[in-house]
């Protein structure tokens, strides 16, 4: 039976439509999630739900860690038996060891892959590679899309509006008297994805009034200069989600506005409420 052409492969920080979860070719390789000494699959050994509940009621802040470069090998020692190539996209180098596992696994495992570093998370990751399949479905060669969408890499844009402090906090992503200053002012920052695949604060708001016109801004500057479609990912905050929502398509009535959950290995960091805006150039 001949091979396959192309295997695609992503982290569980990714953002993943069910459409893009009933791809025959595409493969998600977990991250890890801590409690203790019960270690979980990102998605796999626990459900969202069951981690944002986790998260809510424990006074132990769970941990995450990268996949192993021994899982990433375990999968590609499968997919070499059915595909001929592979492209892999992982959130940035900056901010996780996902990466540099992937690397390690494809040495391991000698299946010939090209492991490509995202810059981004959540659905920066997901736009990405639902190019290159995008490509791979017009024929094209599995070198000549990984130059396609290393093109765009960096182009997108993320802003995120964190949630709740205390997670950075626990996480050690906050120091203590950061910490104590913004809960006493109520102040929460909003990040952004730098093209580099680093995350930057680039404003402090002390309310969420302020923090959803802050983003609902950012994505009418965008709007203005062309763009139409853009990604709402949040953490495990529908309603709150809706209401962002709502006030962009006041402003911008046919923006076409796409939500979905950020993930739960990032609300561990993030916090539950945590919102973020993310588009790239060729959505």
């Amino acid at each position: 039976m001949p091979k396959k052409p192309i295997a695609y492969i992503v982290d569980s920080t990714a953002h993943i439509s069910h459409e893009l979860a009933n791809h025959p070719d595409l493969y998600v390789v977990p991250l890890n999630v801590h409690f203790g000494d019960n270690e979980y699959a990102d998605g796999v050994g626990i459900r969202p739900e069951e981690l944002y509940e986790k998260i809510r009621t424990s006074t132990e802040l769970p941990k995450t860690s990268q996949p192993s470069a021994g899982r990433f090998a375990e999968l590609f020692d499968r997919l070499k038996e059915e595909y001929e190539q592979g492209i892999a996209v992982v959130l940035s180098g900056e901010m996780s060891g996902t990466y540099a596992s992937a690397v390690s696994g494809a040495d391991l495992s000698g299946f010939d892959v090209r492991i490509v570093d995202g810059k981004s998370l959540s659905y920066g990751t997901t736009g990405l590679v639902r190019l290159a399949m995008e490509l791979g479905q017009e024929g094209k060669k599995r070198d000549d899309i990984v130059d396609a969408i290393s093109r765009h890499i960096g182009k997108g844009r993320s802003y995120i509006y964190i949630g709740q402090l205390n997670q950075l906090h626990k996480g050690g992503r906050m120091g203590s008297v950061q910490f104590y200053l913004g809960s006493m002012l109520q102040i929460k920052p909003i990040i952004q994805i730098t093209p580099e695949g680093t995350l930057d604060v680039t404003d402090k708001v002390r309310s969420e009034k302020k923090a959803f016109r802050y983003l609902v801004d950012k994505v009418k500057k965008a709007y203005d200069e062309g763009r139409r479609t853009i990604h709402l990912m949040h953490a495990d905050s529908p309603g709150e989600a809706d209401r962002l929502k709502a006030q962009m398509l006041e402003a911008m009535p046919d923006l076409i506005v796409k939500t979905g959950d950020i993930g739960a290995v990032l609300a561990v960091h993030a916090g539950e409420g945590t919102m973020a805006v993310i588009w790239y150039d060729f959505d």
